[in-house]
């Protein structure tokens, strides 16, 4: 499958000539990047409802019983590494309050694992003043730290206008964000002097224990209604928002930022970003056996579509940026396009759009989100706004 052809329009392949992306050469394959549509060569895309063993997946007890563990399990043993069985909790200290006219905000600190020097991760709540009952929340991963250093998200006032509320933790916070810093965060501490091995988890798989560890949290607080939580995630947070959702049935809705290769763009495309540079550049991302599929992109049996398509029957919002063609917007839309049929064999509804939508123009009709801003690698207020609205169908 290859759709390519049309969904790529002439504006499309203007914006490359006016902001293409870097331009790198893989130390290991020699491979430089691509930011040619016409170099974007005929593709397969595994199917996401045919198992490894050719069998069709035509009912969603199949799905859910036997294809959906069986791609979360390649995740697992080849990407991203699995949680282990091990991990400490998080011991929460009592909030402390601070009160607002329209919001109140509580900031909690916690320990990862008993030892009394156990890595810190600091918690921010806000809700709003006088909800009527339990609200939604909306859970950010932060680059800034969840404490005094946090940033919030830029439609704050409007979420709370919602009487919904939202919480910001930093992800470094859980794990370093750096090489040779497994013997640091929850990897240290669950790891606990053992040494690694080609399947042990990554910083992805790090970040994604992390934000189920904060759900757990949210989930126990009577003022939040824990069926209606929302996970934000920007760039490579999108990968975790993501990978996370395919974890963790508990949360409601994701709002993926521009979150290229190995999130929602497509490796087959070998435009942008590639498995290659990901192999390089950001190796504790990911697990040891991650290495093998440098160069050997399409051997790999799992793609971009069944990441997306491992949160069906929760609803999915993905963005891309024009002067962000490093993460392959046109891509991420193609992922989104493909995790379709999922969707429908689950009853619910795909994208709605096979061709690629006019720029800064949100598609939120189904049960998977897209928009195309123009601008940088970022949420930007108006891909919020239009998260917002996606959400909308589902909280209020």
């Amino acid at each position: 499958m290859c759709p390519m052809n049309a969904a790529i329009s002439l504006l499309a392949i203007a914006l490359l000539a006016q902001a293409p992306g870097p331009v790198r050469t893989a130390d290991k394959t020699g491979h430089v990047s691509n930011y040619d549509e016409s170099k974007v060569t005929s593709y397969t895309l595994p199917d996401p409802l045919v198992m490894v063993n050719g069998t069709r997946v035509s009912d969603a007890k199949t799905w859910s019983s036997a294809r959906r563990p069986e791609i979360i399990r390649f995740y697992e043993q080849e990407i991203f590494g699995a949680i282990p069985a091990n991990t400490p909790s998080i011991a929460w200290d009592a909030p402390q309050i601070e009160r607002g006219d329209t919001a109140v905000t509580r900031r909690i600190a916690g320990r990862i694992g008993a030892a009394p020097d156990g890595p810190r991760v600091n918690l921010k709540v806000v809700l709003p003043v006088n909800p009527k009952g339990a609200v939604p929340v909306i859970l950010l991963m932060q680059f800034g730290g969840g404490g005094t250093a946090v940033v919030d998200p830029p439609v704050a006032s409007e979420i709370l206008a919602r009487g919904w509320g939202y919480a910001t933790v930093g992800y470094q916070e859980i794990q370093p964000d750096k090489a040779d810093a497994f013997d640091q965060g929850v990897i240290g501490a669950a790891a606990a002097g053992k040494a690694r091995t080609p399947e042990s988890w990554g910083d992805v798989s790090a970040w994604a224990w992390g934000v189920s560890r904060v759900i757990d949290y949210l989930e126990k607080d009577p003022a939040i209604d824990a069926r209606r939580i929302a996970v934000h995630g920007h760039s490579r947070l999108g990968k975790t928002a993501l990978w996370a959702s395919a974890l963790d049935p508990r949360i409601a809705a994701v709002y993926a930022s521009c979150p290229g290769e190995m999130g929602a763009a497509l490796s087959r495309r070998d435009f942008g970003e590639t498995v290659d540079d990901m192999a390089q550049r950001f190796p504790y991302w990911f697990n040891g056996n991650f290495q093998k599929w440098a160069g050997r992109w399409n051997d790999m049996p799992v793609y971009a579509h069944m990441l997306i398509a491992l949160s069906a029957p929760r609803p999915v919002f993905v963005t891309g940026g024009t002067e962000d063609q490093w993460a392959d917007p046109v891509g991420e839309f193609l992922a989104e396009v493909a995790a379709g049929p999922v969707y429908r064999l689950l009853g619910r509804k795909d994208l709605g759009a096979t061709r690629l939508p006019p720029l800064d123009t949100a598609v939120l009709d189904g049960d998977l989100g897209w928009l195309y801003h123009t601008g940088p690698h970022a949420a930007t207020p108006d891909d919020w706004k239009a998260f917002l609205r996606f959400l909308d169908k589902y909280f209020k």
